[in-house]
């Protein structure tokens, strides 16, 4: 193992912890945010400020080109060239985001939210830059700033959202808020690096690796565009077949949705590295831990899939949804439970050297979100689009589920038959109350769902283990 291998490792419990708990924190916080800037808006400009985001997530591929992933595997590689190449591709974003405000001008322009380009230009360039700036923090291992730069954004976003809503600002007001956490990172990065000695930066335009990378970083700029179709697409669509109201009224509904995304993602950290292993050493337990990861990933999705359909009143009451929006997070719900499971197969074809076949899974979903959304939306509306949501997530699943089958079949339903049942016996009981606090509903949920694991012995001792280990760090190996 290389001296910069192990300094990656040793510290490997210190960041993930750090990181985590700071994600935690930044992610409570900011549902509170979306819960006071969508009542603060209304469905109208709320709208308008969701689709700004989805346009500048679409078109943030042109400033990047997929250059800061790669910046964070070479200079992770090689941390004595970290100066030249991070001020290399500092000079070339400004190439890159020149181009991408271009574009963005001009679709803010063509959906009639031209007086937003100023700021959502200086939103997309500060995003960027920070995304580039922060990742010199994954390459050399030092995640204890990375968790002060996620804390402070989340710092400023709070006081600037919470001071705009006091005083009646309007939708521009709140995207220069969010510019301005971002323009910190972009500020704070360079002089964490100087300050602490991390790297030395001194000015660099090395033109011919800028060029060798861009070529290099294609793969990375095409899964980062497929991602961003696959999770934004449907708003652009929303937007121009229906009123800016039908967009806020989704985007709220779709804000819990987004907020589960944290917990698989946990789960997949841990089995992947296992997976991975299992793989290259012909275990013959590599279907077996696949299994078991699909599991305890339905284990966790399904009652959150049953409970947030029974009990979405409560839930609107509990985050001020939209009326409007309260009958499309029902409709989400049922993608719960997919997007859980797909970490599970995520998992399995990376471990399985099949990052092509993730790719093409990926572009299936979203030939199905975008074809159905086009097709659907003009007739349906808001509804529409958290109908395809669903199934969108349970086309990758369907795709990815296929792909794996390949290497290594998986008896989905005989793997978690018995957990679906607990789900629906958890549900059951919760129908009657689904008018009630959740302070009385979730616990009584908890109990029912737990006692249906037990008694139909869905879960045994591994998989709980697993389940558990998901929610903490991973010790280094």
């Amino acid at each position: 193992m290389t001296d910069q291998a192990t300094r990656l490792g040793s510290r490997a419990v210190l960041n993930t912890t750090l990181v985590l708990i700071a994600r935690v924190i930044s992610r409570l916080v900011a549902l509170v945010m979306v819960v006071v800037l969508a009542n603060h808006l209304g469905p109208g400009d709320y709208g308008r400020y969701t689709t700004l985001v989805a346009y500048s997530a679409l078109v943030s591929v042109v400033a990047d080109l997929g250059v800061s992933p790669l910046y964070t595997r070479e200079a992770a590689r090689d941390p004595a060239r970290l100066p030249v190449y991070l001020c290399t591709l500092l000079g070339g974003k400004a190439m890159l985001g020149a181009a991408a405000c271009a574009i963005f001008a001009a679709a803010l322009v063509l959906i009639g939210l031209g007086g937003l380009v100023v700021p959502g230009a200086v939103l997309l360039l500060a995003t960027t830059y920070a995304t580039l700036l922060r990742n010199t923090f994954y390459a050399l291992g030092r995640l204890e700033f990375e968790a002060v730069a996620i804390l402070c954004e989340i710092a400023i976003q709070a006081g600037l959202i919470f001071y705009g809503a006091r005083r009646g600002a309007g939708v521009a007001f709140f995207v220069w808020a969010y510019a301005a956490s971002y323009g910190f990172t972009c500020l704070y990065v360079p002089l964490a690096v100087v300050a602490f000695r991390l790297a030395r930066l001194r000015p660099a335009l090395d033109l011919r690796l800028l060029w060798a990378w861009l070529r290099l970083a294609f793969p990375f700029a095409l899964a980062a565009f497929l991602t961003n179709l696959y999770f934004k697409a449907d708003v652009p669509i929303l937007q121009h077949f229906r009123p800016y109201r039908e967009v806020g009224w989704y985007q709220f509904a779709y804000k819990p949705f987004e907020a589960l995304q944290f917990v698989p993602l946990a789960i997949q950290a841990v089995v992947y590295p296992l997976l991975a292993v299992h793989f290259r050493e012909r275990s013959p337990k590599l279907g077996v831990a696949y299994a078991r990861s699909f599991k305890v990933l339905v284990v966790l999705g399904w009652p959150l899939t049953v409970g947030t359909f029974v009990l979405v009143h409560p839930i609107g009451r509990l985050f001020r949804l939209f009326p409007e929006s309260e009958p499309s997070l029902r409709i989400l719900a049922w993608g719960i439970v997919f997007l859980f499971a797909n970490s599970a197969f995520t998992a399995m074809l990376s471990a399985m050297d099949r990052q092509g076949r993730f790719a093409w899974a990926t572009a299936i979903a979203v030939a199905v979100n975008v074809g159905l959304n086009l097709i659907l939306i003009p007739r349906y509306g808001y509804l529409a689009a958290s109908a395809v949501t669903v199934v969108t997530e349970a086309a990758f699943s369907v795709a990815a589920w296929r792909f794996v089958a390949d290497r290594e079949r998986l008896p989905w339903l005989r793997v978690s038959w018995r957990t679906l049942l607990a789900g629906g016996l958890m549900g059951a009981v919760l129908l009657p109350l689904a008018g009630h606090s959740l302070v009385v509903t979730v616990p009584v949920g908890l109990v029912a769902y737990g006692l249906a694991l037990w008694a139909l012995r869905a879960v045994d001792r591994d998989e709980l283990d697993l389940l558990l280990r998901g929610l903490r760090p991973r010790p280094a190996s």
